[in-house]
């Protein structure tokens, strides 16, 4: 499911972009060029509501579009006098999360001896195996 919220990119006096997610906390991050802006913010944002999810945490839903006031409360003199604009930042959580958070962590299993004997003697990869098993089972294409 693609989530989308809108973000407030503005140009760093000291070079770059920064990003503003005021739905979220004000969550932020930046990038020396506009690609690479947009890039960490897709990140940021997959990465906040990944862990929002993970923690059993209602997320916010997102402001209209028309209604985001780009600017802050406490914006400095300097900081209102930036270039800025808001833009709608999109990314499916879950597709996000397979490919980039997918990190590899130990199961220990308990399987009869004489299964575990004849799986070595054939040089079986046992990770192989159950990541197929469990893909599989809970009916994941891969």
């Amino acid at each position: 499911m693609l989530s989308v919220y809108p973000a407030i990119f503005y140009v760093d006096p000291s070079g770059g972009y920064s990003v503003v997610f005021p739905d979220l906390n004000h969550l932020a991050t930046c990038g020396d060029d506009m690609q690479e802006a947009m890039e960490m913010a897709v990140d940021c944002l997959a990465g906040y509501l990944f862990s929002e999810k993970i923690d059993g945490n209602s997320i916010p839903d997102p402001t209209p579009f028309d209604q985001v006031d780009p600017y802050c409360e406490d914006d400095t003199e300097e900081e209102r006098q930036a270039v800025r604009f808001v833009n709608m930042v999109s990314v499916d959580v879950e597709a996000y999360a397979e490919k980039h958070f997918n990190k590899a962590v130990k199961r220990t299993v308990s399987i009869p001896q004489w299964l575990n004997n004849r799986a070595m003697a054939q040089n079986i990869n046992f990770s192989k195996v159950m990541k197929k098993a469990l893909l599989q089972e809970l009916d994941i294409a891969q």
